[in-house]
């Protein structure tokens, strides 16, 4: 793994073997530490297949006696590991790679995380089809099978702090039920409007944390008390919460768009949590569907997993995870390093591509004398680092109407417009639906 296996190392490898009972009975090609990373750098390689990730993998070790494997062998390999060590690997990994120090990571002292779900392709076999099922409208079904992965992240570093996944049928909620788990007191979690049900937002209050959700226009929270500061105390089944409602104002390049929105916190103290902040803090939700984009555009390029059976899917899901994890670490090392630096100015690009040139290269596998923390990956996003970001919109734009007629005679423009030029905030007092 090149300089990630620096963070991936060979111990933490064999200590994860031993516990799931994967190390191999007898001298093989392939021993299961071998096919571990062989999983991982074929997260990196994701346009290659098993055979030529081997081949980028051994490829600067011409002076080493490697065997050659087959590709059946490289299968076999896969099927004897299983998931279970992918899985326990990602389990020591995952977290918020935060520090203190770590700018954007925290607000009002509390860790800023968020959740949220997002759907991956899968090959459309018999037995995915079958488990997973496919999209369908009125017309016909098309599409692949997809899963869908739900995961809890560190909204200032982007980093994974627990996952789950499984068939789509399941509903974000149900996954995202099991996360919280990886709830704790001192961080407030960002929810958007599939999350904010009185039986989930319950859950997550039963864990200490605070939460910030977004709630749908359809809810009539009553009015137990007003605050100065415009919000007022509310309720929401059993929990009780401070309701701020606001409109806000985003103008683009697309045009000028305003939106009312009803924010729901169990921060209840208007003065220490300023119903003003509160809206400007939910902007961060957006940081969830960064990590989606790293990982569905940067690494896999919105291609179709690779695996075609249940447990293979579920490996290459967890190998995924842990290379995304990887990265993030490799980011917050480096931007440790410069006071002030936020996480927000590094590149994931900029680390995913350094991170295949070491691979190819065989280079800095082992750590020298003096613990560089920084390494070639975080050079290279520090020769990188972004101007700080402004603040993120997509309004929705129509790509393409229903008939072919429509699209030529009316001629829509299909761009997504990224650019925010203001968003003004105005609090207001309760809204009626």
């Amino acid at each position: 793994m090149g300089e990630l296996t620096q963070i991936v190392s060979f111990e933490m490898v064999d200590e994860v073997l031993a516990e799931c009972g994967a190390v191999q009975q007898r001298l093989r090609k392939l021993p299961a530490r071998v096919v571990v990373y062989l999983l991982l750098a074929a997260v990196l390689f994701e346009e290659c297949g098993y055979s030529a990730v081997w081949s980028k993998l051994t490829g600067a070790l011409s002076s080493l006696p490697v065997p050659t494997v087959t590709a059946t062998g490289l299968w076999h390999a896969r099927t004897r590991l299983g998931v279970r060590p992918l899985q326990a690997l990602f389990d020591l990994l995952r977290g918020p790679a935060t520090a203190i120090r770590t700018a954007g990571a925290r607000w009002a002292g509390l860790l800023v995380v968020a959740i949220d779900g997002t759907c991956l392709d899968v090959p459309d076999d018999p037995a995915t089809r079958a488990r997973l099922g496919k999209g369908t409208n009125q017309y016909a079904t098309s599409g692949y099978p997809q899963i869908l992965l739900v995961a809890l992240v560190a909204c200032g570093t982007r980093a994974v702090i627990d996952a789950v996944f499984g068939p789509r049928t399941s509903g974000e909620t149900t996954h995202g039920r099991r996360l919280t788990r990886s709830l704790r007191p001192g961080m407030i979690v960002l929810l958007d409007r599939g999350f904010a049900s009185n039986t989930y937002l319950h859950a997550v209050a039963d864990t200490g944390a605070a939460f910030l959700a977004r709630l749908s226009a359809a809810r009539k929270p009553p009015v137990l008390q007003r605050f100065d500061d415009g919000s007022y105390l509310s309720r929401t089944g059993q929990v009780e919460v401070r309701i701020v409602e606001c409109e806000i104002t985003i103008a683009t390049t697309a045009g000028q768009h305003t939106g009312v929105y009803r924010l729901a916190t169990t921060l209840l103290d208007a003065r220490r949590y300023p119903a003003s902040e509160l809206v400007r803090l939910y902007h961060e939700r957006w940081e969830v569907e960064s990590a989606y984009f790293a990982i569905k555009k940067s690494i896999l390029g919105r291609r179709v997993l690779r695996a075609r059976t249940l447990p293979g899917i579920a490996q290459e899901v967890y190998a995924l995870l842990t290379v995304y994890q990887v990265i993030r670490i490799a980011i917050a090392d480096a931007t440790e390093s410069v006071p002030g630096a936020d996480p927000d100015r590094a590149s994931f690009s900029v680390a995913l591509q350094a991170a295949r040139d070491q691979v190819v290269q065989a280079a800095n596998v082992i750590a020298g004398t003096t613990i560089d923390l920084v390494g070639a990956i975080g050079r290279a996003v520090l020769d990188h680092l972004m101007p700080a970001r402004r603040l993120r919109v997509s309004p929705r734009a129509v790509k393409r109407p229903l008939s072919r007629y429509a699209y030529k005679s009316l001629r829509v423009d299909r761009r997504t417009y990224q650019a925010t030029i203001s968003i003004d905030i105005l609090l207001t007092g309760p809204i009626s639906p």
